[in-house]
């Protein structure tokens, strides 16, 4: 691809600048705060996008961008390549996540219950506009239920390994240490499991849900039930250098398994987990996850296809890439109309006699 070199209009390219930030006003620490207590559900999505867990960060993001998500999470992923790399912390495991809601639509019972916990899948999308004529909107009280649900959940696919309908367990191939990272590793392929869920989890939600919904709808090898689908809370365990292991916080989680008809005598299942409560987001792309097995090359849940597209900041650079002075290429376009056409002009100008004894190409 070629690209034209300009100078000058340093001053212009400034002033537009300064121009969409007169736009967006001020910003300040309670602007921050306010976009941080407000929109958690738009946090988590820049914190899981960017790989990087700070709602404090991820709203000073979407201030500074005006709610730019592409451009939020594009300035998010550029400060965290300047942090330090401090350790790395102990894998997961389903039942210790501190879970408030979990649900499956394969299983009516399942162990522990199905936990509603946030959700609007049952409400009535009903624009408030009274507060817009001053009557504020107060969300009526939780009542509390007789006995709380228990705060830890058990995985369900262990429960279907003991009634024989997932296949065994088996240990990983790749220590926890050794995976590889893909904010440091570039993507290859055909991609390993650990590099397929690492690019699924900061992938851009909607190009997940575009290609996720695509899979559903008939252009996949498998359509997917929801086995389980968990909102929770989970410790960051890291190890000390004197080799004690201690917690260095909570992160919200959203994880989803989806499952299809049985191959080789177990149910399959397509996996997906991220930074933040973004349930669309990981039930597509554990759909595509699911699908990726024998999925035809070239087609929208063929692993090279799915992954190259969704990465957000790549594909809204190459978008906006165009913008950019493409002078010389769109150029030689002109150029070789403007031939073709002289072209054209030139025999249809020619003398009929003169046409008749051109031998014929």
């Amino acid at each position: 691809m070629a690209y034209v070199a300009t100078r000058g209009g340093e001053k212009a390219i400034e002033q537009a600048e300064r121009l969409f930030r007169q736009d967006l006003g001020p910003i300040d620490a309670a602007r921050v705060d306010t976009i941080r207590k407000t929109m958690p559900y738009l946090v988590d999505r820049v914190m899981g996008e960017a790989s990087l867990y700070d709602e404090e960060l991820a709203a000073l993001a979407l201030a500074q961008t005006g709610g730019e998500l592409s451009e939020a999470v594009l300035v998010l992923r550029a400060w965290r390549t300047t942090q330090p790399r401090l350790a790395i912390a102990r894998p997961v495991q389903q039942d210790e996540v501190l879970t408030q809601r979990r649900i499956s639509a394969a299983f009516k019972d399942i162990p522990g219950g199905q936990i509603l916990g946030p959700t609007l899948d049952y409400s009535h999308r009903v624009l408030a506009t009274d507060v817009l004529e001053g009557k504020p909107f107060t969300p009526p009280p939780v009542d509390s239920a007789e006995a709380p649900a228990p705060a830890r959940q058990p995985s369900l696919t262990e429960w279907q390994r003991q009634q024989g309908l997932v296949a065994p367990a088996t240990e990983p191939d790749t220590a926890p240490e050794d995976i590889p990272d893909l904010t440091r590793e570039p993507l290859l392929f055909p991609a390993s499991r650990a590099h397929r869920l690492q690019s699924l989890a900061r992938a851009e939600t909607g190009g997940v849900l575009a290609l996720g919904y695509a899979a559903m709808r008939g252009y996949g090898n498998a359509h997917p039930t929801v086995n389980e689908l968990r909102l929770g809370e989970a410790n960051v365990v890291v190890r000390h250098p004197r080799g004690t292991e201690f917690s260095a916080g909570r992160v919200r989680v959203s994880q989803a398994e989806v499952t299809s008809k049985e191959k080789g005598g177990y149910l399959e299942l397509g996996f997906a987990a991220t930074f933040g409560w973004n349930e669309v987001k990981v039930i597509a792309a554990a759909t595509l996850d699911l699908n990726s097995a024998e999925a035809p090359v070239g087609s929208a849940v063929h692993e090279e296809f799915y992954l190259y597209h969704t990465e957000s900041v790549e594909a809204s650079g190459f978008c906006i890439h165009f913008k950019l002075p493409h002078y010389v290429t769109f150029q030689s376009v002109l150029d070789a109309m403007r031939d073709a056409r002289a072209k054209k002009n030139a025999a249809d100008a020619a003398p009929a006699e003169t046409r008749q004894m051109e031998p014929a190409e």
